[in-house]
């Protein structure tokens, strides 16, 4: 049985506020307005229901917070069950919206590395699958459906921009620009300091394990990237810009003022390198942002990530 996308197709809205603030047009992919509130949904749901027509009963994964929300919502609709094992580091109110959907939730370790080692651990079961948040190439293919859906709603971009964590979504992203001839569209990666593991692997040329995040993006966390993000690498250009928290949190503050819509500093990152005017983003005509959202962000967060940056 093939199941239905379990994704929306979300808008691309030219932006007025960046657009005056960068001189040229700036175009917001909207994957915040996902049912899950984060792009995450993309990939989850298409890997979910692949292992639901194999046979699987149950999925393990590990999350600080967003893929583990999106597999939840998906194993729900699937009607599968779901443990998602998080790090201390994940907020109650993201562990309670995850068991909202009928999932477990169990806590290990101080990262989402932790978590992910004892998550493999608990699905070694016969009738159970493990979906790895970020590394897989059916994660892959369905994330790169944020720039098919981009390269029908809107114009050819001169840049792309967007967050990087463990990678998947970047993956996604440039696996769907060279399904749609923009193979020589260069991509601004953004990091947070403190955790840069793409950064660091680019630099050093294979990857690389941080020894710990310190950052307060905590879902952009991964202390290794997927390997597939360096062959992308050598095959596309990709330029790295690092924001400090400060300016992913003000990216969140100021997104939330020019468009009313509230975002995780995962997501503020990215949208700190347009409100920053960096040079990488600039000249180079229409700037497409995918605006991957992020289900953690409230109000009450987003002021403690302001006193704490």
């Amino acid at each position: 049985m093939t199941h239905a996308p379990l994704h929306s197709v979300t808008p691309l809205w030219r932006s007025d506020p960046l657009s005056r603030l960068l001189g040229e047009p700036v175009w917001l992919k909207m994957d915040c307005f996902q049912p899950v509130a984060s792009f995450k949904l993309r990939g989850m749901g298409r890997l979910c229901s692949i292992e639901a027509q194999n046979g699987a009963r149950r999925v393990y994964t590990s999350s600080g917070g967003n893929a583990g929300y999106a597999i939840a919502y998906a194993c729900r609709e699937l009607k599968l069950s779901a443990t998602v094992v998080v790090p201390r580091t994940t907020s109650e109110m993201m562990r309670e919206r995850i068991r909202d959907l009928g999932a477990d939730v169990v806590e290990h370790g101080d990262s989402w590395d932790d978590a992910h080692e004892h998550a493999l651990g608990l699905s070694e079961d016969d009738a159970a699958a493990y979906v790895h948040p970020f590394d897989h190439p059916v994660i892959w293919d369905g994330h790169a459906s944020v720039i098919e859906e981009a390269a029908k709603q809107g114009p050819r971009p001169g840049v792309v921009v967007a967050s990087v964590g463990g990678g998947g979504l970047l993956c996604g992203i440039l696996e769907g620009m060279h399904r749609v001839g923009w193979a020589d569209v260069p991509v601004v990666a953004v990091e947070t300091e403190g955790a840069a593991s793409f950064k660091a692997a680019a630099d050093a040329g294979e990857p690389v394990t941080l020894p710990e995040i310190r950052s307060l993006a905590i879902t952009l966390g991964a202390r290794r990237i997927a390997p597939k993000l360096l062959e992308w690498k050598q095959r596309h250009e990709i330029r790295h810009w690092l924001a400090t928290d400060r300016q992913a949190v003000d990216g969140c503050k100021r997104f939330l003022d020019d468009h009313r819509v509230l975002v995780e500093p995962s997501c503020g990152a990215a949208l700190a390198a347009l409100y920053e005017r960096v040079d990488l983003v600039r000249g180079r005509g229409p700037v497409l942002v995918e605006v991957c959202g992020g289900a953690g962000a409230s109000l009450e967060l987003l002021r403690q990530w302001d006193a704490r940056a």
